[in-house]
Parts: structure tokens; C-alpha cells; sequence
């Protein structure tokens, strides 16, 4: 795979022959971030998690590093832990961009498209915010990174603050120099057609409390089609703040879409 040293770290939960779900996590979290999600899901799908390259288990990435190739390396993923049946792509934050890149370089094979905490900018001014804070604190900085990425209530609970250590306790399969590399893939301008020419059905979500929330309203006007859903209370990793909130409004997006493994 291009830029990345080998094939991503992937788990797979749910019956082989089920429809896929694919999950594509944000900064600064691995596959885990869906934990909630892929309990649910895997009752009607194939929920494939991926872990970006340095983070979780997956192998480092290498100079020019593009968003291109981490979709390409998260369909090979989806291609090895199910089946060929079109997928539900759902990102969250960087994970989000990821998903509709992934749409575009197979959109035969997704039926739809689900994001939370991404957004669109025309300057991505929070990258060098986030790669200094990387270079001052290492990997340590993650705990703080997770904190920030809860709304002010779910990050006093002991909830949160055990989530953050548990990403922390896995820093020793981290890869910092992987992450810059990362945060300069997602640091580049989107191209113009990247949303305006996402054909699949769309639901993006939002907490109101997650710092995205306005770019998240622009990304889904510009979207053709696209619904908008606002969490009230929620952070940017809303899908672990309100879980219950989360899948149902996945659910209902699917089933208002007609999807196969929501009727009958």
C-alpha cells in the first residue's frame, strides 16, 4: 500500500456474510472509538474497524502520505473481513474525510455515507494547532487530545477520563512521526468535488458542543441531499457520549434510505 507499511490492523465483529459497515475513527483514537457502535451494529452488519497508521496496531506510514491512500488501504481492509456486498462507510473527524474518499474511489461499492465531527473549511488552521501540540508533548499529548474531544459534561465523568488512559496504555504501538504524517494528509486543501460530487446518501451528525459543529452545517450543504443532525449536549466524539442518540438516528437514516438490512 502506498505510504503505509503494510496492511491497516482491522477487526471485524458480526456475520462474515452480513452487509459491511466500515468504521474509520478520529484523531487521537483507534478502532476502539466505535466500541459502542459495533456491539449494536454487528446484530445486522459486518462492522469492519480500522486502526489509522499510528495508532492502535497498524503499521507506520511514510513520507507523502495522502488521504487517498488511507482510503485505499481502509477498502483493502473491508476487502479482506467481508464480504463484496456494497458497504456503509461511517467516519468520524479525520475518519470522516476518509469515508468520503473512500466513497469516491468505489462508489459501486457504498450505499451510504455516515460522518460525525468533520466539517468543511477552506483553511484548516486547527492542523498546526494540533501537529505543535504532537511535537511539544509526544504521545502524552493524546490524553489531553481525547479530553478535548468530549463535551464539557462527559469529560468530568469517570467515563471519559478511563477512555482517554485506555488510548493512552496503548501508546507503545503508537507512532508519532505516523500521526504528523497523517494531520499533513488532512492539513491539504479538499478538492472541490470531494462533497458537491458525494452521490451515495448522507447523514452528518454533530454534537452541539463539538468545536466542527459550524464547519459540519457547511459540509452538509454542501452535499447534495445530505441530512444534518445535531446532538444536543454532545462533544465531538459524539457516537461515545450518547451512543443510544448515535445509532438510532443511524437507524433511521437507513431504514428512511430503504437500506436492505433495516426492512423486513
Amino acid at each position: 500500500m502506498a505510504h503505509i507499511e503494510g496492511p491497516l490492523h482491522a477487526e471485524a465483529v458480526g456475520l462474515p456474510d452480513a452487509p459491511p459497515m466500515v468504521f474509520v475513527h478520529p484523531n487521537p483514537m483507534d478502532g476502539s472509538g466505535w466500541l459502542y457502535q459495533t456491539a449494536h451494529f454487528s446484530t445486522w452488519f459486518r462492522c469492519v474497524t480500522v486502526d489509522l497508521p499510528g495508532y492502535g496496531r497498524s503499521p507506520k506510514a511514510s513520507d507523502g502520505l495522502t488521504m487517498v491512500d488511507l482510503a485505499e488501504a481502509c477498502w483493502e481492509a473491508v476487502d479482506t473481513h467481508a464480504s463484496a456486498e456494497p458497504a456503509v462507510l461511517v467516519g468520524c473527524s479525520v475518519g470522516g474525510a476518509v469515508v468520503q474518499h473512500m466513497y469516491h474511489l468505489r462508489p459501486e461499492r457504498t450505499d451510504a455515507v455516515v460522518m460525525s465531527g468533520c466539517g468543511w473549511r477552506e483553511k484548516k488552521d486547527f492542523v498546526p494547532r494540533r501537529v505543535a501540540a504532537y511535537r511539544a508533548g509526544g504521545l502524552g499529548y493524546r490524553a489531553d487530545y481525547a479530553l478535548e474531544c468530549f463535551g464539557e459534561s462527559f469529560r468530568a465523568t469517570p467515563l471519559a477520563r478511563w477512555l482517554a488512559d485506555m488510548w493512552m496504555e496503548r501508546n507503545a504501538t503508537a507512532d508519532l512521526d505516523s500521526i504528523l504524517r497523517m494531520f499533513a494528509a488532512l492539513g491539504e486543501p479538499d478538492p472541490d468535488w470531494l462533497a458537491r460530487e458525494l452521490r451515495a446518501p448522507v447523514l452528518v451528525m454533530s454534537g452541539s458542543e463539538d468545536f466542527t459543529n459550524g464547519p459540519a452545517r457547511a459540509l452538509a450543504e454542501r452535499i447534495p441531499g445530505a441530512v444534518f443532525v445535531e446532538l444536543a449536549g454532545a462533544g465531538h466524539a459524539c457516537q461515545l457520549e450518547q451512543p443510544w442518540t448515535f445509532d438510532a438516528e443511524v437507524l433511521r437514516f437507513l431504514r428512511a434510505n430503504g437500506h436492505r438490512a433495516m426492512v423486513g
